[in-house]
């Protein structure tokens, strides 16, 4: 197969894998992949996974490539909080939760971490659409119990000031009976007297 026959096949895949490719030419030889890399034409984001060189890498794919190099996962924690502007600051790792070990990969392309959660905390995320590409990323709500679950030492509500959230947004756009319902599902006593101290802080000014 030429490149310009894949890349035409595979013209709607953000990031593709080798058993993509066998999908289209299940002879497909692996070290096609290595030639085209050498050329420019591909670059290697982790082990398998791979995009075109031409690919415009705005927010969208970057959520595309995270969800899809390491499954199942979708968007949350920091990345997801400055998504929904909840926090001030930039964040320079594409941060993720996923049922599989806890995860750091960094690329050429960026850098992706991953945090372990049950299967039974795997709720809670939106199909997100934009530029063509499809995302997995935690609702307003998920983002906060996950952050919660993974951040034992906000015990305080100091300790929520210095996240510096902003209580605006979240008092105009998070759903508290949304909030309180996934809460229940986790079914961990700390995590329930985290999100009261949590949505006591919200509430004030």
């Amino acid at each position: 197969m030429r490149f310009l026959e894949l890349k035409e096949k595979l013209k709607d895949f953000t990031v593709f894998s080798i058993h993509d490719i066998r999908k289209i030419e299940p002879s497909f030889y692996r070290q096609r992949l290595n030639e085209w890399r050498i050329k420019g034409y591909i670059k290697k984001v982790i082990r398998g996974h791979y995009i075109f060189s031409d690919l415009v890498m705005d927010e969208a794919a970057l959520f595309v490539l995270a969800n899809r190099i390491y499954e199942p996962s979708y968007i949350s924690l920091e990345m997801a909080m400055s998504f929904y502007n909840l926090i001030p600051e930039g964040v320079y790792s594409i941060t993720s939760v996923s049922t599989r070990k806890t995860s750091e990969f960094k690329t050429e392309i960026g850098n992706f971490s991953y945090r372990k959660i049950t299967p039974a905390g795997f709720f809670g995320y939106t199909l997100v659409e934009r530029s063509g590409s499809v995302y997995k990323i935690a609702e307003m709500e998920k983002v906060i119990l996950d952050y919660l679950y993974f951040n034992p030492r906000l015990v305080a509500e100091d300790d929520f000031s210095e996240l510096r959230l902003n209580r605006e947004i979240l008092r105009e756009k998070m759903d508290i009976v949304k909030f309180n319902n996934y809460l229940r599902q986790y079914k961990n006593r700390q995590l329930e007297k985290r999100a009261k101290i949590f949505l006591r802080f919200i509430s004030h000014d």
